[in-house]
């Protein structure tokens, strides 16, 4: 949850998001809620820029969950909470997004949804599904 290599590992081939050199974790980097952590190229594919995010926490709490609401091209707002619940011999993840987009907002919100099923998915294949 707070490992770059486990985010890009987690998005991609979808979406890459780049990261300061030397940075491995977001909890390498000082938080001040609300502050960005550092700027982001958003890329397609891993390599087409399609937009920049100033990675901004209000909170981290490693192992339990992150509430970020990020300034993001293309959106007027971002917020995404994650959580993650214990469940047995394993742990449940949820992802809970508020997001405004700029323009086409059922075509963005549908792209989201496939992008986090994406993200899901990976997350299933890393880790294993749950029973």
């Amino acid at each position: 949850m707070t490992s770059l290599t486990g985010l890009r590992r987690e998005m991609m081939p979808v979406l890459a998001m780049t990261s300061p050199p030397g940075v491995d974790s977001l909890t390498d980097l000082p938080l001040t809620p609300g502050q960005p952590l550092f700027r982001s190229r958003l890329l397609l594919g891993g390599f087409l820029p399609a937009g920049t995010s100033a990675l901004t926490l209000l909170s981290l709490e490693p192992g339990s969950g992150f509430v970020e609401q990020s300034p993001m091209t293309g959106m007027a707002q971002w917020r995404h909470e994650r959580r993650l619940t214990d469940a047995g011999t394993g742990c449940k993840v949820t992802d809970t997004l508020e997001f405004e987009p700029k323009i086409l907002p059922d075509v963005t919100a549908a792209l989201i949804r496939m992008f986090f099923d994406h993200r899901h998915r990976r997350l299933r294949r890393m880790f294993g599904q749950m029973p």
